[in-house]
């Protein structure tokens, strides 16, 4: 049953992306974010968003350089398309600003000032996924199917994630003062986004790989076991400064 017909609004892709950009500066600066997360005494901090801007579009570029025959039009080589992921963005903003803080020796604890204002974005960016036509789920006979221009029912996978994103911002916000997931915020909420991601996988219309597996999944796997190996090691006692 065709509950919704989705006529693609490129510009509007970007509006939201754009909407999603204020939002996160405007939430990380609100008091949805404890102060006492968000002051990073370290000089060099202001460095931290621009590693993770830069991390981040490179690794949302990733896949179409590793497949390009999959993922990019025959006029416009895969860092040209205009396709970009989450999942290996994530990961490459992550790894970014793991590694600036590493190379200026900071040592706070920054992962908690960016959860809520991350969650609040990825909502909101969805959206733009969701009136562009893209990121759509695979064909389906569920009474909520909708058509993105190319005459199939298929899951409204961007409205599933943009949903998600915003529970998780009402969870995060609940257990701010949870003192199991001091400093820990983040990795829970990208642990969360793991699990679900590599649940919706099973009905994404993307390429198999080994063990009949997406590229994506495979991204989040890796992405979760080096979440939970620094969970571990952020867990230790003398890992926290002040």
């Amino acid at each position: 049953m065709l509950f919704g017909v989705v006529f693609p609004q490129h510009w509007m892709y970007s509006a939201f992306m754009l909407l999603a950009l204020i939002a996160f500066v405007l939430v990380r600066r609100s008091a949805l974010v404890r102060p006492s997360v968000d002051r990073i005494r370290h000089p060099k901090s202001r460095w931290i968003p621009i590693a993770a801007f830069i991390g981040g579009m490179f690794g949302a570029k990733l896949p179409f350089l590793l497949f390009p025959s999959e993922l990019s039009s025959a006029h416009s080589p895969g860092w040209l398309a205009d396709g970009k992921t989450v999942v290996t963005g994530i990961m490459g903003a992550y790894a970014a600003v793991e590694l600036l803080k590493a190379v200026l020796g900071i040592k706070d604890r920054t992962g908690d000032s960016f959860a809520i204002p991350l969650a609040v974005a990825m909502s909101i960016g969805r959206l733009g996924c969701f009136f562009n036509g893209c990121c759509a789920g695979t064909v389906t006979s569920v009474f909520w199917a909708m058509d993105f221009g190319d005459h199939q029912l298929r899951h409204p996978i961007q409205l599933y994630e943009s949903i998600f994103h915003l529970f998780m911002v009402i969870v995060l916000y609940t257990n701010r003062d949870n003192t199991r997931l001091r400093n820990q915020q983040l990795k829970f909420y990208l642990l969360c986004y793991c699990l679900f991601r590599f649940l919706t996988e099973f009905i994404r219309p993307a390429p198999r790989l080994y063990g009949h597996l997406t590229f994506y999944q495979y991204a989040v796997l890796i992405l979760a076991a080096g979440l939970l190996f620094q969970w571990k090691i952020h867990s230790k006692p003398d890992s926290f400064q002040g």
